[in-house]
């Protein structure tokens, strides 16, 4: 499987488990884009520099091509799955501590 395949299916499976598992529904907060917004150039930056620096390289058979400073597009997408998990666990556990 490609980069970018396993790239869109974190995607799918992320925003699938926040609207449908977790129920949190980050994706339609705005609090939570705003947060992002903020995460993304932080992400970029320090893409940046390990691509630009060549700490990580990308067989250019699994990408795209496009790469915003550096690095291949797709990381882009790893990069808002894993916020979208990590933030949906954050909020699902603390409901349930909330709820004890």
């Amino acid at each position: 499987m490609s980069y970018t395949a396993l790239a869109v299916a974190g995607v799918v499976l992320a925003v699938a488990a926040d609207l449908g598992v977790f129920r949190v529904r980050l994706v339609r907060r705005k609090a939570f884009w705003t947060a992002y917004a903020i995460i993304v150039g932080c992400q970029l930056a320090a893409n940046g520099v390990l691509t630009g620096f060549g700490v990580v390289r990308y067989d250019p058979g699994t990408i795209l091509g496009p790469r915003l400073v550096f690095a291949p597009v797709e990381d882009l997408l790893f990069g808002f799955a894993l916020v979208l998990w990590t933030l949906d666990w954050w909020v699902w556990w603390g409901r349930r501590a909330l709820g004890r």
